[in-house]
């Protein structure tokens, strides 16, 4: 789904991934639960571009549903790969970047089992992303540290198109975008907190990690 000229959601993937068409070169901003790879790249060639016109991978955060397809889809393309230092730390062990211990016992089962069935490729990144750092994807994409769902976790900010690229420190829902919060987030306070940072930006449009792209968004994130 094209979000607007030279960007797209790709579809039918748990955890969306977004693909940014630059003059040279093309940029996936996370990729999916493992076997996603497939999904991106029949869509990568769906547009008329090679795998390895893929030159930039971004990560929001290591959870297995948005570094699943990280490994083939460097294999396939040749793609540089980039992480903020601690999310970077887990993507080479090939596990989360947090320990999750939810009061509820059927949660924490669930969690564990799905950790046991769940396997991602540990590799290691080619960079860091920091705060403040400025990108060339897009016409400037800002690095913006938004800890809180995971100790790592950062969001991408176009100015030039107004773009946000959240992850899961924003989801999208049939009542509207909400934050992080419930037993998968790491720090409720530091979520909260990124929260009105991105509030701030005054971004257009939302691409959240999991639910559908919010147009007109400037005041639609929640900031209490």
């Amino acid at each position: 789904m094209e979000v607007i000229r030279n960007v797209h959601h790709i579809p039918g993937i748990v955890a969306n991934p977004y693909l940014i068409i630059d003059p040279d070169g093309l940029t996936l901003v996370d990729t999916g639960l493992p076997g996603s790879h497939k999904k991106i790249l029949r869509y990568i060639a769906s547009l008329g571009h090679r795998a390895d016109e893929l030159k930039c991978i971004l990560i929001t955060h290591a959870d297995f549903d948005h570094v699943g397809g990280l490994a083939p889809l460097k294999s396939a393309s040749g793609a540089k790969v980039y992480a903020h230092p601690i999310e970077a730390e887990a993507i080479a062990a090939g596990h989360s970047s947090r320990e999750l211990k939810p009061k509820n016992l059927l949660l924490r089962l669930l969690f564990r089992l799905t950790s046991k069935l769940v396997r991602v490729s540990p590799m290691k990144v080619d960079g860091f992303l920091n705060d403040g750092q400025e990108l060339p994807a897009l016409g400037g994409l800002r690095v913006l540290a938004t800890p809180g769902h995971t100790p790592g976790h950062v969001s991408l900010f176009s100015e030039s198109t107004g773009i946000l690229f959240s992850g899961d420190s924003l989801i999208s829902t049939k009542e509207g975008l909400r934050g992080s919060h419930g037993a998968n987030t790491w720090d409720q306070a530091r979520a909260d907190s990124s929260l009105r940072a991105q509030a701030a930006l005054g971004a257009q449009i939302i691409c959240p990690g999991h639910g559908p792209v919010v147009f007109g968004a400037v005041g639609k994130i929640p900031t209490t």
